[in-house]
């Protein structure tokens, strides 16, 4: 009869360990992650993607990294004296709960300078997101046409714990 308590007393702490497993589920998530393909001999391209976060407190997107550049740097598009320039985002991107963050052409993007090799549609490639909190996190970019705006795109799914 002994056995009957001891099986008792595992299965309850069996069923004590998801709420403890989904409490610590909370993750930032890079989705839509893609990039244009580049014409030959092209020295720079660009990774687009929307991040979300669905912790109870901020995160902030600090750099990224990648094999297929010599340098990856946050960028964005800012207005000055009429002309439309791009310009590297010091101290990195805040990720706020519940809000997404878009990276689109025209606005924040990952620039990729010094490209090592053709970005070809259909090709992936990796990014290294790093994150103040929630540390390095690998994401993978498909890489779309000439022409493409990413508004189409709907996999590439990737999340952190």
């Amino acid at each position: 009869m002994r056995f009957v308590p001891r099986f008792l007393v595992f299965v309850l702490a069996l069923m004590a360990v998801p709420p403890l497993a989904l409490a610590h589920h909370d993750h930032v998530e890079a989705t839509n992650v893609w990039s244009r393909a580049t014409p030959p001999g092209a020295k720079n391209g660009a990774a687009y993607m929307i991040l979300t976060n669905d912790t109870a407190k901020a995160d902030r997107l600090l750099d990224a990294a990648s094999d297929v550049a010599e340098r990856v740097e946050i960028h964005t598009h800012l207005m000055e004296n009429g002309v439309m320039r791009m310009r590297r985002v010091e101290g990195g991107v805040d990720v706020e709960p519940g809000t997404p963050v878009v990276f689109q052409p025209g606005g924040l993007h990952i620039m990729l300078m010094g490209l090592k090799k053709q970005l070809v549609p259909g090709d992936t490639f990796e990014l290294v997101l790093t994150y103040r909190d929630a540390g390095q996190v690998k994401v993978t970019a498909e890489v779309m046409p000439l022409g493409v705006d990413g508004s189409k795109m709907g996999h590439g799914k990737v999340h952190t714990h």
